[in-house]
C-alpha cells in the first residue's frame, strides 16, 4: 500500500481452483492411459461442437492451469515443481543408459549415422478443444543425433585414478574418441583394462549399453566385463585383463598355423560366438586383434559388442546380418590364420592383402600345403559364393555343425633334435706337417684313372673300420646296460642273493651292494596353496593342515562343475601346495595322504623357478612323478635337492553334491 501497511490478499479460492484443475488433469491423463482411442473420438467430437477448455488457451505452452500459476508466482524458475520434469527426464535417461540391448538394437543404434527422423504430427480437427497434459521438452534427451558425432579421447596420464578405484598403469592404444589402458583396480588388487571416452559424444550411450549387455552374457570364453559407469563427462568401461595371452595377429607375426591349431583356434571361436547369437548377442567387429590365446591353449574372444560401439561398424558390413557378419569375420581369421595374408586388398594386422584378382580364391589357391577341409571350410564361411559352387555358410551355428563334421586334425608330433654329421677326416691326404700357407693349385692336373682303384679301395677299408667301432660301440653299450640292470636287481633283493656267496668276502658286498639307510624325516618349514599366476588362489586359509601331523585336518580345494583338463570346459588345468623345506635338502620320497581317490605330480622348481616358485607357472616346474590313489608314495630312485616341492593336483574327485572337490589330509617328507 502507498502508506506502508501490507496487504492481506485471501487466496482460498485460487487454491481451490488449482487443486480442482490438478484433479481434473490426473482424471483425463488416467483415462488416455486407459482407452486411447477412445480419447482420439472425444477430441474429433470436441472439435465438431466448437467447445473451448480454459486450460488450452495457450497451444504452444501447453502448460497445465498449476504450471500456469507457478509461472506467475516465480519467473526465475525458483519454484520446486517447475524443475520436477526435467529431472524426471533425466532419470529416466539414465535408467535407459544401462539397459541391455539385443542385437537388433545395437546394430540400429551402432548404423544410425544421420539424426533420427521424427514420425510426423497427424492433422488435428480442430485445435479449439485440447485435453491437460504435462510439459513436453522441445527435444527428446535420450536422442544422441543431438549430441555431437566426434569429441576428443579424454586426456589422463599414467597414475591418474578413474572412479576412486583403478589407477591407470599404461596406454595401450588411442584413437581421436577414446583410449584403452592397462590399469590396476586397488580394491581387489588385479590388473584391468579401461577404455575411456566422453561422455557427451555420440556414442557414449551405445557403449554403455553394449557394455551392459556383454556382462551379462558370462560366458567364460569371452573376456569379462566388469564395469560400465558414467561419471561426470567421463564414460569408463572395464574388463578383465589377461596378462599371459597373445593375440591373433601377434600369433601370425612369423608365419601360417600348423592345421591342428588352426582348427583349435576356428572350433573354440565359432562354438563361443554360437553360444553368444543363442543368447542374444552379437560380436559385430571380431578381429585378430579380438581374439587372445592363453598359455593354456584356450582361445578367448574380447570386445563383444563393446568395440562395435566404440569404433563403429565398418562400412561394408552396416547393412549386413549380425549372424552374417561374424561368420563372415570367422571366415577371414581362419584365411589368415592358413594363408598368412589378409583375404582384402588393404595390409590389415601386419598382414599383407590379397591383389584384385585373388578376391574369391580359396586359401588352397594362395598357398600350396593349405589343408584341404579347412580351406574349403574357410572359403565358405567368408564368400558369398565360394568357388567350385560350394554351399555358403551364413550362421555361426551353420559353421559349428561344418566343422564337426570333419575328419580329425592330428596334432603334429615333435621334432626331434637334428644331430650334426661328424667330420670326415682323410688322413691319407694330409700333408706330414702343417703347413697354413699351402694353398690349393688350380692347375693341377686331375689323377689319372690308374689311381681311381686304390682310392676306392681305401674307402672302403675305411667303411669297413667304422662299422666294426660301431659294432663294437653298440655291444659294450649293450653290455653296460645289462650290468647296471644285474646290479640294480642285486640291490633291491640283496639279502635273497648274498646269501648262496658264502665265497664273497665281507668286503665285497659293502662296496658292491651298500645297505640302504632308514629315511628321515625332514621338516616343512612352510607350505601355501599354488595356483597358475593370473588364477584366483584356493584355501589359502587352511594350507597348514596338510603337515600338522593330524589325518583328520584336511587342506580342501574349492568346488569345480567340471574336472581339471588343458581344455574347456575346464576352468583350469590343476591346483596344489607348495611345500618349502626351508633350505636345500635331499629329498628320496614323499608321501601324500588325500581325501580321496586323486591324480596328482610331484615336481620341483627348475632353474628360473627356483627363485620365485610362487610367481612362476606350471610349466617352469619339473615332473618326477605321478601317481593315483588315496595315498601315494613317490619314492626317488635319484634323490633330488630341492627346497621347494609342488604337489600338482590334475584330477578331483566328486563330493556329497556331485561337484569335483580335493582334499590333501598329511604330506610327509623324507630324505
Amino acid at each position: 500500500m502507498a502508506d506502508g501497511t501490507k496487504a492481506v490478499v485471501d487466496t482460498s479460492t485460487a487454491d481451490a481452483a488449482a487443486d480442482e484443475a490438478a484433479l481434473a488433469a490426473a482424471i483425463d491423463r488416467l483415462a488416455v492411459a486407459k482407452d486411447a482411442p477412445g480419447r482420439a473420438r472425444a477430441d474429433a467430437e470436441a472439435g465438431a461442437t466448437g467447445s473451448e477448455d480454459p486450460a488450452s488457451e495457450d497451444p504452444v505452452s501447453g502448460d497445465t492451469p498449476e504450471d500456469s500459476e507457478d509461472s506467475e508466482d516465480g519467473e526465475d524458475g525458483e519454484d520446486g515443481e517447475s524443475s520436477a520434469a526435467p529431472e524426471d527426464s533425466v532419470a529416466e535417461e539414465t535408467s535407459e543408459i544401462t539397459a541391455p540391448l539385443s542385437v537388433q538394437e545395437i546394430r540400429a543404434e551402432l548404423t544410425a549415422d544421420a539424426p533420427r527422423k521424427k514420425p510426423a504430427p497427424t492433422a488435428a480437427p480442430a485445435p479449439a478443444k485440447r485435453l491437460p497434459t504435462d510439459p513436453q521438452p522441445t527435444f527428446d534427451p535420450r536422442d544422441t543425433a543431438t549430441l555431437p558425432r566426434t569429441l576428443p579421447a579424454p586426456q589422463r596420464r599414467s597414475g591418474d585414478k578413474i572412479g576412486h578405484r583403478y589407477r591407470l598403469e599404461e596406454c595401450i592404444s588411442e584413437s581421436e574418441t577414446f583410449s584403452s589402458w592397462r590399469a590396476v583396480d586397488e580394491k581387489l588388487r588385479r590388473a584391468v583394462g579401461v577404455h575411456l571416452m566422453a561422455s557427451g559424444h555420440q556414442r557414449a550411450r551405445k557403449v554403455l549399453a553394449a557394455a551392459k549387455s556383454a556382462a551379462l552374457l558370462g560366458d567364460p570364453r569371452f573376456v569379462q566385463v566388469l564395469d560400465a559407469v558414467q561419471e561426470g563427462e567421463l564414460v569408463y568401461v572395464v574388463r578383465e585383463w589377461l596378462p599371459h595371452s597373445s593375440d591373433l595377429a601377434r600369433l601370425l607375426a612369423n608365419g601360417p598355423m600348423e592345421p591342428h591349431e588352426a582348427y583349435q583356434m576356428v572350433r573354440q571361436v565359432a562354438d563361443a560366438v554360437a553360444a553368444a547369437h543363442r543368447r542374444g548377442q552379437a560380436h559385430l567387429r571380431l578381429t585378430p586383434r579380438c581374439v587372445l590365446r592363453t598359455d593354456s591353449g584356450q582361445y578367448r574372444i574380447n570386445g563383444i559388442a563393446v568395440d562395435a560401439a566404440l569404433r563403429g561398424l565398418p562400412a561394408e558390413d552396416s547393412a549386413e546380418d549380425p549372424q552374417r557378419s561374424d561368420t563372415r569375420a570367422i571366415g577371414a581369421l581362419l584365411f589368415a590364420a592358413l594363408t598368412h595374408r589378409w583375404p582384402y586388398p588393404e595390409d590389415r594386422y601386419d598382414l599383407q592383402g590379397l591383389p584384385r584378382g585373388l578376391q574369391n580364391a580359396s586359401p588352397d589357391q594362395v598357398r600350396a600345403g593349405v589343408h584341404k577341409g579347412l580351406s574349403e571350410l574357410a572359403a565358405r564361411a567368408l564368400f558369398d559364393h565360394p568357388p567350385h559352387h560350394a554351399e555358403p555358410i551364413t550362421t555361426p551355428e551353420e559353421l559349428v555343425r561344418a566343422i564337426a563334421q570333419l575328419p580329425r586334425i592330428r596334432q603334429p608330433e615333435p621334432e626331434l633334435p637334428a644331430f650334426p654329421t661328424p667330420p670326415r677326416h682323410n688322413t691319407h691326404a694330409l700333408p706330414t706337417a702343417p703347413n697354413p700357407t699351402r694353398v690349393a693349385d688350380a692347375t693341377v692336373a686331375p689323377l689319372p684313372a690308374s689311381s681311381r682303384p686304390a682310392a676306392a679301395r681305401r674307402t672302403r677299408r675305411r667303411l669297413r673300420r667304422v662299422v666294426k667301432a660301431t659294432a663294437w660301440t653298440v655291444a659294450l653299450g649293450a653290455i653296460g646296460v645289462a650290468s647296471w640292470q644285474f646290479v640294480d636287481n642285486l640291490r633291491h633283493t640283496g639279502g635273497a642273493v648274498a646269501s648262496p656267496l658264502p665265497s664273497v668276502s665281507s668286503a665285497a658286498p659293502s662296496a658292491t651292494h651298500p645297505t640302504p639307510h632308514a629315511p628321515v624325516p625332514i621338516a616343512v618349514k612352510d607350505v601355501q596353496s599354488y595356483t597358475a599366476p593370473g588364477t584366483p588362489s584356493e584355501g589359502s586359509d587352511s594350507p597348514a593342515k596338510a603337515v600338522d601331523g593330524d589325518p583328520n585336518t584336511v587342506w580342501q580345494t574349492q568346488w569345480y562343475v567340471d574336472q581339471f583338463g588343458p581344455k574347456p570346459p575346464a576352468r583350469r588345468a590343476g591346483t596344489g601346495l607348495m611345500i618349502d623345506l626351508g633350505s636345500q635338502q635331499t629329498v628320496s620320497s614323499v608321501t601324500v595322504q588325500f581325501a580321496g581317490e586323486h591324480t596328482a605330480e610331484l615336481r620341483v622348481p627348475g632353474t628360473g623357478a627356483a627363485a620365485r616358485p610362487m610367481q612362476s607357472k606350471p610349466e617352469d616346474f619339473t615332473v618326477i612323478g605321478k601317481k593315483s590313489g588315496t595315498t601315494v608314495e613317490y619314492a626317488l630312485d635319484n634323490p633330488v635337492t630341492t627346497r621347494y616341492l609342488l604337489i600338482w593336483l590334475t584330477a578331483l574327485p566328486k563330493n556329497s553334491e556331485g561337484n569335483f572337490q580335493g582334499g590333501v589330509a598329511e604330506v610327509k617328507v623324507s630324505g
